[in-house]
């Protein structure tokens, strides 16, 4: 009990006593007595301020989400044991009455709701730190007015919206807002934190210019707006600033030229502009930054020559100029930065020589200068006094031999060279280089065999040496490369057979096209479970198809045309799930082509021309419109009129009448059981069925079923004490369950119940069931199946990502359903997480609230209507394919419409298409999927995409039900194939 609360319960105690005998209210002036002579001995049974307590309280009253219970020790029953209480640290004497709240760190206890400014009124907090959690809402007005004794405030990673108050705490020395999404402009008086340290506003949506008063700030050293909409020019105001030791602005929108005055802050150590709108050349000044270990200016439109003057910026560790338009040639000084490390300059102009003096630089780790025009031979010691890890050359008019001083450390992990002129052999010494995992050096001019070492290298898991001069077998070594994702040797000289084996189970991507290969396709190909591209195509391979290729359960693309295979085409191709693309032109394969071929959903495109094949075109899947070029030089028939086949001609193999006479006497017999049994069926069925009239008590009411068993085992009565009851009625011994819904039959035009017959008869599994309709003059009620389960409004911030996939593919199953199979198409007009019910296997089930049943204001004002619709009532397809893709972002991000402040995004389309273009994955993403972005990203990005598309203010360009089905399937089935197809970046 804190002194207050005692000194109240004394009084109040006095005030009972003053009704009461003398002799009782004796006891209540002894305690008053005490109270005055021992003051100090009864504050000493609490020395805290109940102030403090209430403010703790209050802040803990706005958190509606605790889940590691880092509050639950936060209570009036504790209060006098304030400073054990988890994340508030007190200063002065427990035994003294100066005891007070210094410190409040709740920092990563993923902790939810609003920011209560009560915090910063707490008279002594120096420091608050709550990074980390689930806090939302709007920064508090008052929180940067309300208390002087603050000096380290931390709201990072959080989901706060609203503007930076206006205020200033002139003892602040932290303030960390970053990953928020924080809009407005920077406060214009931001100067007036003139003990400000530390301050890092990165990762928000801030907009408008960066105020000049921040050169007011003279004990500023940490200052970081990267990740924003800020505009204008770097304040050359900044340089005013000279206890500066780190600036990141980068992923800005800012223009016009570098400051010269940047080059007046001695004391930085890191300057970090990349990806805004900067043009003009790099400023000489920046070499009077003789502390500066990190310059970082890539991703800008700046030109002119390398300055000199930067060369002599001896403590630099990292240099990244890459993606400008710079040009001139690298200095020979570059020699003078022996700390460098990492020396990025890559997509630019530069031209002439790779420097020499390159290879005296002792710390290089990192060099890539992929992507100019840089001529001449390679440093011939490069590598030998360095460490090197990654050299990426690419793209450039480089010529002569590879060094055989690249791996000279025995750490060159990426060696990319692609696309020059180089020449000669792959030296022994880099052959052998055991560290190397991704090679690329494809369209050179290198030659020679390729090397025993060579396929034996441990951790090689990209290796490209297609388009060269390489020659020799490849069958005369035992290939052995256990890390191997992706092989490609096309479009070289070699010959022998296929090896067996490459030594590897994780192959992805396999291709040996264009050599001179010959005999047959191992069968152990059928062991690659996890490829997904292979390429044989213009070689001499010869024999069958082996049957074995169908265990490749992954493959999406096969390319075996331009060969001598023979035989047929085995019937287990059309055994592959997810196969593509399928090339066999130009062999000599015979037979005919498998009728279940064309069953494949994923088969979209196949070439077979140029064989021995006939018979029948198969009239199914990748087939139906298929390009004549792809079956010509057969002897087929059939197929589409594309295909430029004649027409099959009709066997007659039984000619025989008396044949004819005995099998339409067996069908007409068979046709006439079947017949007299649907008959009975139907009439049964038809009377379950039919529309009754039945009265009650009060009214006459129409009851029509769509279950037979419902039918025979509800009545009205039911129905009525049902929706009065909790709206669930049993039936049956089984206990089936339905749900009664009461609907305004006002608001319902008559003709919209002859309709309900056809949504009685819909059946999906991923709908849920309409059982039947009963109306009277004053009331009306819809019965529908019970799905046992909650709605995804419910739980969807409490779900994994492979559970919301799963969800997404069953809500997009049921719209291709409504949209596509059903004659007319049904049009739900809102589809929202709100109407989805996810059951106990977590299947979602699509309840069927039509349009005609919504309340047309609460219809109107959902965020989960299309535009269209909400301004002219015209509800189509595409409506619903808008309330999916918002859907879609929800499960994606955790964002609903209603519940996200925006700030400068107007929807919350706007704020997804903000962050799928500008912002990174892991600052879109709903937290409770973070640890599944790095396994799923291109899953991930891609339905972020599909989303999107759904969302598209242009309702045409939206995809229809059926696009947006396969391709979520895809996405969901084949990520990983994705990824393959994508052209590959150059490092």
């Amino acid at each position: 009990m804190s002194f207050s609360a005692f000194y109240v319960d004394v009084i109040t105690f006095e005030l009972k006593m003053a009704k009461r005998p003398r002799s009782t209210s004796l006891i209540s002036c002894m305690l008053i007595i005490m109270f005055l002579i021992f003051p100090n001995h009864i504050c000493a049974l609490d020395g805290y301020d109940d102030a403090e307590v209430q403010l703790l309280l209050s802040f803990k009253a706005s958190i509606f989400d605790d889940p590691s219970h880092s509050l639950s020790s936060w209570s009036n029953s504790t209060a006098n044991n304030l400073c054990n209480w988890q994340g508030v640290t007190c200063i002065g004497d427990v035994n003294s009455s100066h005891v007070n709240v210094n410190v409040i760190d709740l920092s990563g206890r993923n902790i939810s709701g609003r920011l209560s400014s009560s915090l910063f009124h707490l008279s002594h907090v120096e420091k608050i730190d709550l990074s980390n959690n689930q806090l939302h809402g709007q920064l508090p007005r008052d929180i940067f007015t309300s208390s002087n004794s603050l000096r380290h405030l931390n709201l990072s990673n959080n989901n706060l919206t609203g503007q930076i108050p206006h205020g200033s705490l002139p003892g602040l020395e932290t303030l960390d807002l970053c990953n928020n999404m924080i809009s407005g402009k920077i406060p214009e008086n931001i100067g007036l934190f003139s003990r400000l340290k530390f301050l890092d506003l990165g990762g928000n949506v801030l907009a408008g210019e960066i105020p000049n008063s921040m050169s007011n700030m003279s004990n500023l050293e940490y200052l970081t707006l990267a990740s924003n909409q800020l505009i204008g020019k770097v304040p050359s105001q900044l340089g005013q600033v000279k206890s500066l030791k780190l600036i990141y602005l980068g992923y800005n929108n800012l223009s016009g030229e570098i400051p010269q005055e940047i080059g007046k802050l001695t004391d930085l150590n890191h300057l970090d502009l990349v990806f805004n709108n900067l043009t003009g050349q790099i400023p000489d000044s920046l070499g009077n930054l003789t502390e500066l270990r990190y310059l970082f200016l890539y991703g800008n439109k700046l030109t002119g020559p390398l300055p000199k003057s930067i060369f002599g910026l001896q403590k630099l560790v990292s240099l990244d100029l890459s993606e400008n338009s710079l040009s001139g040639e690298i200095p020979e000084l570059v020699s003078q930065l022996q700390q460098l490390e990492i020396l990025h300059l890559f997509a630019n102009h530069l031209t002439g020589k790779i420097p020499k003096s390159l290879a005296s630089l002792s710390r290089l780790q990192v060099l890539q200068l992929w992507s100019n025009k840089f001529s001449g031979e390679i440093p011939s010691d490069l590598g030998k006094q360095s460490n090197l890890t990654v050299v990426d050359l690419s793209t450039n008019y480089l010529t002569g031999k590879v060094p055989d001083t690249l791996c000279h450390s025995g750490n060159l992990f990426k060696l990319i060279l692609f696309s020059n002129s180089l020449e000669g052999e792959i030296t022994k010494s880099l052959a052998s280089c055991k560290s190397l995992g991704r090679v690329r050096v494809q369209n050179n001019r290198l030659s020679g065999e390729i090397s025993a070492e060579f396929v034996k290298l441990p951790l090689v898991y990209f290796l490209d040496i297609s388009g060269n001069n390489f020659s020799g077998r490849i069958d005369d070594k035992k290939w052995d490369l256990p890390s191997l994702q992706m092989l490609n040797i096309a479009r070289n000289r070699l010959f022998g057979n296929l090896p067996e084996s490459f030594g590897s189970e994780e192959l992805e991507n396999l291709d040996l096209s264009e050599n001179h290969l010959s005999g047959n396709i191992s069968l152990n190909f059928g062991n690659l479970s996890e490829l997904m591209q292979l390429k044989l195509s213009h070689n001499k391979l010869s024999g069958p198809i082996p049957q074995q290729l169908s265990s490749c359960k992954k493959l999406v693309g096969l390319d075996l045309s331009r060969n001598q295979l023979s035989g047929p085409i085995p019937v287990s191709l059309s055994e592959m799930p997810v196969l593509g693309q399928l090339d066999l032109s130009y062999n000599q394969l015979s037979g005919e082509i498998p009728r279940n071929l064309g069953v494949i959903e994923s088969l979209v495109q196949v070439n077979i021309s140029h064989n021995h094949l006939h018979g029948n075109l198969p009239s199914t899947g990748a087939f139906l419109a298929i390009n004549a070029s792809s079956v010509a030089g057969n002897d087929l028939c059939g197929g589409d009129t594309t295909s430029g086949l004649p027409p099959c001609k009709s066997k007659s193999v039984r000619n025989n009448p008396a044949w004819w006479f005995i099998l339409t006497c067996f069908l007409v017999a068979l046709a006439a059981f079947g017949v007299a049994g649907f008959v009975i069926v139907y009439i049964r069925r038809r009377k379950d069925l039919e529309l009754k009239t039945v009265e009650n008590e009060d009214e006459i009411w129409k009851m029509q079923f769509f279950e037979p068993k419902v039918s025979r085992s509800v009545s009205i009565e039911d129905i009525l004490s049902a929706a009065k009851q909790g709206n669930i009625i049993a039936i049956g011994n089984k206990g089936a369950q339905f749900v009664v819904k009461d609907d305004a039959v006002n608001s319902i035009s008559p003709t919209f119940w002859s309709k309900m017959v056809e949504f009685g008869n819909l059946r999906h599994p991923n709908i849920i069931r309409l059982i039947g309709i009963c109306r009277s003059e004053k009331n009306a009620y819809v019965i529908h199946e019970y799905c046992e389960g909650k709605a995804l409004c419910q739980i969807l911030r409490k779900i994994n990502w492979e559970q919301r996939r799963k969800i997404a593919v069953g809500i997009a199953r049921a719209l291709r359903f409504l949209h596509v199979s059903c004659s007319p198409s049904v049009v739900i007009g809102c589809v929202s997480p709100e109407k989805v019910i996810v059951d106990s296997k977590n299947e979602p089930r699509l309840q069927l609230s039509l349009p005609e049943f919504e309340d047309s204001k609460g219809f109107a004002s959902s965020a989960y209507v299309s535009p269209e619709a909400k301004n002219s009532k015209d509800i189509t397809e595409k409506s619903d394919i808008y309330g999916f893709g918002l859907v879609l972002i929800e499960l994606l991000t955790g964002k609903s419409p209603d519940d996200i402040e925006l700030g400068a995004h107007e929807s919350i389309v706007e704020w997804a298409r903000y962050c799928y273009s500008d912002c990174h994955l892991d600052a879109w993403t709903d937290p409770m999927i973070r640890g599944h972005v790095f396994k799923n990203q291109n899953e991930i990005v891609e339905a972020m995409n599909l989303a999107l598309h759904c969302t598209a203010g242009d309702p045409t360009a939206r995809p229809c039900a059926n696009e947006l089905y396969k391709t979520l399937d895809s996405i969901t089935k084949t990520s990983s194939c994705v990824a393959v197809n994508l052209v590959s970046p150059p490092f």
